[in-house]
């Protein structure tokens, strides 16, 4: 009797310790896996915003929806040096800071016409800082890219054909 008792109790303390990690999760950290960079949940957060007001939502997903600012963060982990990294988020706490200035409220609260100005302001480099060029061209070309090789444009919008293409037997062709 005491066996299945002890053998019981070390099935429940293994369910436990595997449920564990799962439990201690910390809830303001980013919701993929990155090496390189530590990035919190208002920076991902703010991301979104910025990346929804660049590629918004008609007839076609926006860039939250695509989740484009996911693959900015990763191809910002796994493909730029840590200089450039450290440039981004110091522009992104910059860009945060001004459009808080600016506008009075932070860019997640803002009108859309006010996330369009702030992000024309910084296309427009008014912001001046440095710090704030680098991560609008990182964020601006990584959110083009990720948008432009996602699933639902590669499968819905892009039309392709193998090289060199269909033959057409019946092409008008000009003598000389």
């Amino acid at each position: 009797m005491e066996r299945r008792l002890a053998i019981k109790q070390i099935l429940i303390m293994a369910g436990g310790m595997a449920l564990l990690p799962s439990c201690l999760r910390d809830s303001g950290k980013s919701s993929i896996l990155l090496e390189n960079i530590d990035v919190d949940l208002d920076q991902e957060m703010l991301l979104a915003e910025v990346v929804e007001t660049m590629i918004p939502k008609t007839t076609t997903p926006g860039g939250k929806e695509l989740k484009l600012h996911l693959f900015v963060l990763k191809m910002l982990d796994d493909c730029y040096e840590k200089a450039e990294q450290d440039a981004f988020f110091k522009g992104l706490s910059d860009f945060q800071e001004h459009t808080e200035k600016q506008f009075g409220n932070p860019f997640s609260k803002l009108a859309t016409a006010e996330r369009e100005k702030a992000l024309l302001e910084l296309e427009n480099k008014k912001m001046t800082a440095e710090d704030g060029q680098t991560f609008y061209k990182i964020l601006k070309r990584r959110t083009i890219d990720g948008y432009l090789n996602s699933q639902y444009v590669m499968t819905n919008l892009s039309k392709w054909e193998l090289v060199p293409g269909r033959y057409n037997g019946y092409f008008p062709v000009k003598t000389a």
